[in-house]
């Protein structure tokens, strides 16, 4: 595939888009010294191990072990192939593609996906229009405008409307030629008993739902005159998984990478009002609790999350249990604090976007004061009883905070609260940690100790000497032409491991095709992703911009000992054999003790 597209432009195009930034739209990055790091997003973590260094243009993780550029990042993470990943690039920095290649990239999704995807955007479309300028869509724009939305926020959300007819929606579709059965199993459509066909979502409000590419791949429905139930959404597909995907999240990404921070919703009404008071960085669950998946996507791209849900007991009852998610997956948690059971669209509506800025999001609790607050609902501490059992759930969570000057200030407020000692809350807190034990940083291990892994294999054994020179050789020739060229003439491809054979054949090859050293690019020459990853490995091991030809042929040398030592223990093996066949123990033993020898000498 990648033959179709001139190298030349796969080149312009990468140079265009800038490894650090690409990523930094999928994991928030933190630079360390010259590299860039965060959470791996391929596995789950909470202390980050994912470096990305931008004067390679590789990443690699040195949890999970992956790493690549940023075509082969994309391919990984948006499962894209070469064609779709420099696609997606190309439409970045505003490169245009070859006409053959932009048909063969939208030929490569499944032609069902493809239908699906296109029905969406066309229903997107007609809902939005029917609500702006239809007589149809009157009563559902002004039930809007009531509820305080603008035509703005209207238009950036693609809010519509569907019209209460029973087949409105299925004419349109078959005259656009989609047939009615796959609408059906995308969930567009309806079937009856009778295998007739009908609307799915009939006199309702229509949220678009967009993917974080901003493709419509699902609907929400609101109901206008009372139908149940009273929000309606598509169903699952292989398009739309609501557990893994966040309302609103293609457009709030920007904003949540720019404010540091997301508020998180429980609908979708919340998100477009929080919207018109401002509050762009707003993401809301689609329908179901928030699950770890989701979690775990949000924290890649932030530290810290505001929850603002409900202000009634199901609504605290649903942010504690995303609270505690969420902080077990690393995020700072905040909880916003609404009373009165009003949801934040209320809260809003009656008492103006400003109050809720500045009462509600900006005086959101910590973490450990929602929980006192939420653990509180349970005790009646007029109660001696209760209180103590309050205090012990407490000190429970308190004992939970790393930071030491936060956790005195809670034992503080609890010691104040209810006139107790602080050394005998401290001496309760110190029981605790005790028993929780101290937590080791095992992110911060993975990366400081990736020099020493490097010389050691799966098991964690020390590599032989020969296979860390292979290592070491194949770090310079990716960064040197001209030491590549020496190998080739003194060595050619005669590694003893034979990954190393295998890759060093491509950097040859690489490099007659006239290349100059780029590891980044180089990387896309491997045929499987496993090789990919242990070469950006290699990238990352340290080099010295000096180092002498003669170090250079040391590591020959010992590469070439190892094959020379390789022949004679497999001569002496045929011996001992021989003694042994001719019933000589003594000299058969010798052997063995000859063959050990060597056998030390090259592990040493």
């Amino acid at each position: 595939m990648a033959s179709q597209i001139p190298e030349e432009l796969v080149e312009e195009i990468r140079k265009a888009n800038d490894i650090v930034d690409v990523i930094g739209e999928y994991v928030q990055l933190k630079k360390q010294g010259r590299n860039y790091f965060g959470l791996c997003p391929f596995h789950g973590e909470k202390t980050p191990s994912f470096s990305v260094t931008q004067d390679k243009q590789i990443f690699h993780c040195f949890g999970c072990g992956k790493g690549g550029n940023v075509v082969t990042f994309l391919m990984e993470i948006e499962g894209f192939n070469f064609t779709q990943a420099i696609h997606f690039l190309a439409d970045k920095s505003g490169h245009v593609l070859p006409k053959e290649m932009q048909t063969s990239s939208r030929q490569e999704q499944t032609q069902e996906s493809q239908d699906v995807l296109s029905a969406n955007e066309w229903l997107t479309k007609l809902y939005h229009h029917l609500l702006r300028h239809s007589k149809d869509g009157k009563e559902a724009y002004q039930y809007l405008v009531d509820r305080g939305f603008t035509d703005e926020s209207i238009d950036t959300f693609q809010l519509g409307f569907a019209p209460n007819s029973k087949d409105f929606t299925a004419q349109f579709l078959e005259k656009k030629g989609f047939h009615p059965q796959q609408m059906v199993k995308a969930g567009l459509l309806s079937a009856k008993e009778d295998q007739q066909v009908t609307d799915r979502f009939r006199g309702r409000v229509m949220f678009p739902i967009r993917s974080h590419l901003g493709k419509t791949v699902a609907f929400g429905g609101r109901a206008l005159n009372g139908q149940e139930p009273k929000y309606l959404n598509s169903p699952e597909s292989e398009l739309f998984r609501k557990g893994t995907m966040l309302y609103n999240f293609d457009l709030a990404r920007p904003h949540i990478r720019r404010e540091q921070e997301v508020i998180l919703f429980e609908g979708y009404v919340d998100v477009i009002s929080a919207y018109n008071a401002g509050i762009q960085n707003g993401v809301a669950t689609l329908g179901t609790s928030i699950t770890e998946a989701q979690a775990k996507l949000l924290r890649r791209y932030v530290d810290q999350i505001i929850i603002c849900y409900d202000g009634d007991q199901a609504g605290l009852h649903a942010s504690y249990k995303a609270a505690r998610l969420l902080k077990q997956v690393g995020c700072v948690v905040k909880v916003a604090h609404l009373t009165n059971d009003l949801d934040p669209d209320e809260f809003i509506q009656t008492y103006g976007a400003d109050r809720f800025r500045n009462e509600i999001i900006k005086a959101s609790d910590t973490y450990p004061s929602f929980m006192m607050r939420y653990i509180k609902k349970d005790y009646n501490l007029k109660l001696e009883g209760d209180r103590i059992q309050y205090v012990e759930k407490v000190l429970d969570e308190i004992a939970l905070i790393e930071k030491p000057i936060e956790r005195e200030h809670y034992l503080k407020e609890l010691a104040n609260e209810f006139s107790l000692s602080m050394d005998t809350l401290s001496l309760e807190i110190e029981s605790r940690l005790q028993k929780l034990g101290n937590k080791q940083d095992k992110g911060y291990q993975k990366r400081h100790t990736n020099t020493i892994k490097s010389k050691r294999d799966a098991t964690g054994k020390l590599l032989p000497a020969y296979h860390n020179a292979e290592k070491q050789l194949l770090t310079y020739m990716m960064a040197d032409e001209s030491i590549a060229r020496k190998v080739l003439e003194e060595l050619g491809g005669n590694f003893n491991v034979e990954k190393h054979k295998v890759i060093v054949t491509y950097l040859y090859a690489f490099y007659e095709e006239g290349n100059a050293p780029n590891v980044s690019h180089f990387v896309e020459q491997l045929p499987d992703a496993e090789l990919q990853s242990y070469v950006v490995e290699l990238a990352l091991m340290p080099t010295r911009p000096d180092i002498s030809d003669r170090e250079i042929s040391d590591y020959i040398k010992i590469i070439r000992t190892e094959q020379s030592d390789h022949v004679l223990i497999k001569s002496l093996r045929d011996e001992q054999k021989l003694a042994e066949q001719q019933s000589d123990p003594l000299k058969a033993a010798e052997i063995a003790m000859k063959i050990l020898e060597i056998q030390k000498q090259i592990r040493s």
